[in-house]
Formats: structure tokens, C-alpha cells, sequence
């Protein structure tokens, strides 16, 4: 048997995969069994924040290799110390708890939510508000999260303790606060898996006043925005509010599993030994290549990812076929005439990686992809679109 059949027999079957086995890749490029070159505009879902076998973090990474693999979290860790402490530095939060994944890190967010209200409010103060179209990860706890009843089949009962308000509408986001004894408002600036929308700034600011008035922490969910995606370091920053928490994962690990919940001010000192913790979180070679990875996300490549960021913009919203573009930075939505899943497949047959977010052909390049490469499969990209 070859790889595809070995996998269809014996790996579950959770994944429509493309009929594409990957088996190599520098940079933005990726290829195939037979050598088919691809230029990668998915990333591994915006894991691969540099790109396929980025010297720097590799080099990291097996340097650590060479030290330690692994340690328990009941002993120091230089890589996970100074990875929190590059985190605090740069976002002003407090303190970091590492988890392997975004659901794990939204999981430790609940948690922090639900016993912040508990000591503040009292024990029936523990339902969350989310937004309907939101998506929160694949556990029990986080799908329940989710605000959309699609990830809910087969699954019920979901977890007690959400509701889901529309999206930019700070009347509904009021009326659930009322009818809810709530400790928390948990959002993500850009839905991704609802589609790459993006929050309007004045809503969001509401968003964050209503928390403050009624004693509610305010949680983002910058699981795939982080890490320089939308143009800064966290898309929280672009709308100017402060947050409790701040969840992220996927781009900081540049391509191995790790997961970070942030916590400010008001919830630093929240939990105590044995309240939270993890096997793997912290692990010292993710760890690593997390430093790797976020001590390159400077103001120069910063300002780099905004200027790719409009020019895909600028060559997609009146380009022939397209509806609208959305999203913020280089995490985009492209809704087209055409069906997002012929547009993918096309785009593969061209050499060109892209994906989807519900209805629309979603684009997750690499931070710094070269423009040249961006240039060649948005060219394809348009072609396609347009035929």
C-alpha cells in the first residue's frame, strides 16, 4: 500500500483530505510525491509563521534538542521562562500558563473566567458570552464555546455556561449581560472559521466598557490572529483595548504544538499550585522555537506583513469574480462568484495552496513570503477566479 491508502486504513476519519501528499518544502514552497512544486498560501493553517524549514528556528530547536527534549513542569525551564517573560514584555500581560494547543489555552481561559467569577461574584456567576459564528476549538468545553450549532451535532449535551451574542451588536451583547449571570466576555477579533470577518472597532470598545461596568473579564481568543498575523503582534492591539486574558497558539509555535493563555492584571495571581497544569505545556523544545519565532516578530516585518496585506487587498476587492474581501493583515477571506471549493482545487492544480473558511477561499501566507512568490500565486489565484 502506498502512504495514501496506509493512511485511509488506519488513520481516523476525520479529515477530507486533497488528494496532494507533501513531502518536502523551503520557505513558501512546498512539493509533492513527484516533485511538484507548490507555492504554500495555507501554512499549516497559520502555523508555519516563517515559512517550511526556517533555518533560525530550526536552529533553535535543535540546539535544544541537544540540551533537553523534555522536563516536567515541576522543574524550571529556561526556554519556558523566558519565552513568558518575552510574552508579558510584549503585550503588558502578567503571567502565561502553556498549554499544546488553542483549545487547551481557551479551555484555561474558561477556566480562569469561571473562578474569577466564583471568588468576585459567587458560584452561579460562571456563563461566558461568546458570538454566534465564533469558534473556540474542538474539546467538549470550547465547542460549546463555539457559537455555531454545526459543531454541536453528535455531540450534545454541550457544556453549561454560553451563550452566543450577534456579532457587532452591542444591544445583543447587552441583553445577554443582563439575562446571564456572567464572569466573562470571550471574543475573537477576526472570526476565522466563521468566514476571516473582522470586528468592528467601535463594537469591540463597547465590548470592553460593558465588561469594565459590569465586573466581567474580558477574554481574546488570538488563537490564529496572534503572533503578527493581522499586521501586529496581537490584532488586539489594533483596536486599542486592554484585555484580561489573551489565548494564542498555532504561528507562535512556528510549526510545533504549543498553546499560551495570558493573564492580566485582575487574574495574575488567580490561580495557585495544583489549580491548572499540563504534561507537555512548556515543553522546552516548542518553548524554543516560540523565542525563535517571537523575537523575529519585529516592527520591520511588522510593517512588511501589512504592505503584502494590501497589496492582496488591492488585487482582489474589483478583481473579476469576486465579491468582497475580508479579514485583517495577511488573514483573508475572498468570497467569489464561483464555488470556494472548485477555486481550491484549481488553485492545487496550478501549484498554488490556498483554503477555505466556510463559503470563501481563504489566504494564511507565510509572515515573509517573498513577494515575488505572492505575486505569482495571486496572479493564479485571480485567474481562477475569474474563468
Amino acid at each position: 500500500m502506498d502512504i495514501k491508502q496506509i493512511d485511509k486504513q488506519f488513520v481516523a476519519n476525520t479529515y477530507a483530505r486533497f488528494d496532494l501528499r507533501l513531502v518536502r518544502g523551503k520557505g513558501s514552497l512546498v512539493y509533492d510525491e513527484t516533485d511538484k512544486e507548490y507555492i504554500d498560501l495555507g501554512t499549516g493553517i497559520a502555523v508555519n509563521a516563517f515559512g517550511v524549514g526556517d533555518e533560525v528556528w530550526k536552529n533553535a530547536v535543535i540546539a535544544q534538542l541537544n540540551k533537553i527534549q523534555h522536563t516536567s513542569n515541576l522543574y524550571y525551564s529556561d526556554p519556558c521562562a523566558l519565552l513568558a517573560q518575552k510574552l508579558c514584555e510584549r503585550t503588558g500581560m502578567r503571567k502565561v500558563f502553556f498549554s499544546n494547543s488553542g483549545a487547551e489555552a481557551n479551555e484555561c481561559a474558561i477556566k480562569t473566567a469561571r473562578k474569577y467569577g466564583a471568588d468576585t461574584k459567587g458560584k452561579d456567576y460562571f456563563t461566558i458570552v461568546t458570538l454566534q459564528n465564533s469558534f473556540h476549538g474542538r474539546t467538549i468545553t470550547t465547542l460549546s464555546a463555539t457559537g455555531q450549532d454545526v459543531f454541536h451535532e453528535h455531540f450534545t449535551p454541550m457544556t453549561d455556561g454560553f451563550v452566543h451574542a450577534l456579532a457587532n451588536d452591542i444591544e445583543d451583547m447587552e441583553r445577554l449581560v443582563r439575562a446571564h449571570k456572567c464572569c466573562g466576555i470571550f471574543l475573537e477579533l477576526v472570526q476565522g472559521e466563521g468566514g476571516v470577518t473582522a470586528l468592528d472597532t467601535a463594537y469591540v470598545k463597547a465590548v470592553e466598557a460593558l465588561a469594565r461596568r459590569e465586573g466581567l473579564l474580558l477574554m481574546i481568543d488570538e488563537v490564529q490572529t496572534g503572533n503578527g498575523r493581522t499586521g501586529s503582534l496581537y490584532a488586539f492591539e489594533q483596536y486599542a483595548i486592554t484585555p484580561d486574558v489573551v489565548t494564542t497558539a498555532k504561528g507562535l509555535g512556528g510549526g510545533l504544538p504549543i498553546g499560551a493563555t495570558m493573564l492580566g492584571e485582575r487574574v495574575e495571581n488567580l490561580f495557585t499550585a495544583g489549580l491548572n497544569g499540563s504534561t507537555f505545556g512548556g515543553n522546552p523544545v516548542c518553548a524554543a522555537g516560540a523565542l525563535s519565532v517571537l523575537e523575529r516578530i519585529d516592527e520591520t516585518l511588522l510593517c512588511a506583513v501589512r504592505e503584502k496585506a494590501n497589496y492582496i487587498f488591492d488585487e482582489l476587492r474589483d478583481a473579476k469574480g469576486v465579491k468582497s474581501v475580508s479579514g485583517l493583515g495577511l488573514m483573508i477571506g475572498v468570497d467569489c462568484e464561483k464555488d470556494a471549493g472548485e477555486i481550491v482545487k484549481a488553485c492545487m492544480q496550478r501549484g498554488v495552496l490556498v483554503i477555505k473558511a466556510k463559503h470563501k477561499v481563504r489566504l494564511l501566507p507565510a509572515l515573509n513570503i517573498p513577494f515575488e512568490q505572492l505575486k505569482q500565486a495571486i496572479k493564479t489565484l485571480k485567474e481562477v477566479i475569474a474563468e
